[in-house]
């Protein structure tokens, strides 16, 4: 497969990874528990005493991503919604410096423990990059899990011979040329991802918004790490049962939709207890795209 220049590939890096205000990291109805997290936070919603669900949004996503879905789960389940720290305008914390998916995961984990939790965890692309790292390192932690359009290993959207070292050369100046962005250009990006992203015009704005108040440094810092990471080795460990939901939009120019189905269904083959499940007329945001068939897919699952 030919390798795609950095800048124009970029783009659905991102939507790959999700782009997506939360007002700030406390908030009503947060959740109570002897582990207090400081990378991330958790609201508590749905109904207590029902089975557990955590629902971890992506890059620059706040935890209102998942507010439909929500809505729908909430009669019979007890949701945790996740915001993670300098994400759509919530203070960065921690998160301003140093790794930064490794801590999230360990402190999911640490946060499940101190709640004695066995939870369906769901997360949309960076977020599901996340659930997959905390199935391979604390496989006792989760019942099941449901990945959101993405992949454990996001090089293969560059090249499909990529490896983490093969591409780091341009992942550093991909790091460059994004934090050496003016703001307006900054700006001008995520109105051109967020087109890429979502098909609803309302949601674009959305996920444009959204990005745009996120902290830039723990943005790149988290697109960088994802670029970083390769879980292909680790799938066939993950014996947990998992849905997969992919975007299929066949007049997609980029990705290409034949490559990007061909791309999942390979990369994904090693994974024991995995069911792939195409959702058609949609781009990277299923939730805003097709949420009837989002939801029906996941309860459907979850039953």
């Amino acid at each position: 497969m030919r390798t795609c220049h950095p800048l124009a590939t970029v783009g659905f890096v991102l939507a790959g990874i999700a782009l997506l205000v939360a007002p700030s990291l406390a908030a009503p109805g947060a959740a109570e528990s002897a582990f207090v997290p400081t990378r991330f936070t958790v609201v508590d919603q749905g109904t207590m005493g029902k089975p557990d669900v955590i629902l971890v949004p992506g890059l620059s996503s706040p935890r209102e991503v998942w507010d439909a879905e929500a809505k729908l789960l909430a009669p019979n389940y007890r949701l945790h919604l996740v915001q993670v720290g300098g994400f759509a305008g919530a203070p960065a914390g921690p998160n301003a410096s140093g790794p930064l998916l490794v801590p999230i995961v360990e402190e999911l984990h640490a946060y499940i423990v101190a709640n004695k939790l066995h939870p369906v965890v769901i997360g949309h692309s960076l977020g599901g990059l996340l659930t997959l790292m905390l199935a391979a390192r604390h496989p006792e932690d989760v019942s099941r899990l449901v990945i959101v359009d993405a992949l454990p290993y996001y090089g293969v959207l560059f090249n499909a011979e990529a490896t983490v070292a093969t591409m780091k050369p341009q992942v550093d100046m991909i790091r460059q040329q994004m934090l050496a962005m003016s703001a307006d250009q900054y700006a001008a990006m995520q109105s051109m991802i967020a087109a890429r992203l979502v098909k609803n015009p309302e949601a674009q704005k959305l996920v444009a918004a959204r990005s745009i108040a996120s902290d830039r440094a723990v943005v790149v810092e988290a697109m960088v790490e994802d670029l970083q990471t390769d879980l292909r080795v680790d799938l066939a460990s993950i014996r947990t049962p998992a849905l997969m939901l992919y975007a299929y939009e066949a007049a997609a120019q980029q990705p290409d939709p034949v490559k990007y189905e061909a791309t999942v269904r390979a990369v994904y083959k090693p994974m024991p207890n995995v069911t792939l499940v195409r959702v058609d007329d949609s781009r990277h945001f299923i939730m805003y795209d097709q949420p009837e068939k989002l939801d029906a897919a996941i309860e459907a699952f979850l039953k």
